[in-house]
């Protein structure tokens, strides 16, 4: 990996406006490193909580949280492919998904969160090392995904900052919730 290539935020010319939102949350001038971190982070999160909490919702249609969690494995599968694709040169378009119809066809709420743990971590390491073997011009490759333009660098970014997107929402609404309804 050529760490210059990596450590360089992308523009906000290298994703379209959404993504943004997570983009921006990330604070590093060494993405592979956050991600990594992040591994820990999110699993002492999620490892505190009891099977029964891990099913909580804040509000009736709201997901729960094993099912954040496993929104968070499939969205960055899904993001890690596009990632992989457009660095070794792809310009087939990937097509979009539709985040709530993989949450309701997961069955997440029928495992573990220790299972959902084990699977976030080898998804994760897996997309490490993705990260770690690229050159600097895989990085700055743009393909089409959701028919809007991207670059690799872009892809790392917004993978580790819809985590963080999601362990925002996590701290702000539902942990208070949960805490109120015991």
């Amino acid at each position: 990996m050529t760490l210059n290539a990596a450590s360089i935020a992308p523009e906000s010319t290298e994703f379209a406006a959404y993504y943004g939102k997570y983009t921006s949350r990330v604070k590093s001038d060494d993405i592979v490193a956050t991600l990594e971190s992040e591994i820990r982070n999110t699993q002492s999160f999620f490892g505190s909580l009891t099977e029964s909490e891990s099913e909580f919702r804040y509000a009736p249609d709201k997901w729960s949280i094993r099912q954040m969690l496993g929104h968070v494995i499939d969205t960055e599968r899904i993001f890690s492919y596009r990632a992989l694709r457009i660095s070794r040169g792809d310009k087939t378009p990937i097509e979009g998904f539709e985040q709530d119809d993989y949450v309701r066809n997961a069955s997440f709420e029928r495992r573990s969160m220790a299972d959902l743990l084990a699977e976030f971590e080898t998804v994760r390491r897996a997309t490490v090392f993705l990260f770690r073997s690229l050159d600097a011009q895989a990085w700055s490759r743009r393909g089409i995904a959701s028919q809007n333009e991207v670059t690799v660098r872009a892809l790392a970014y917004i993978i580790a900052g819809h985590e963080l997107h999601h362990m925002e929402v996590l701290r702000q609404k539902y942990v208070p919730a949960l805490k109120a309804s015991r």
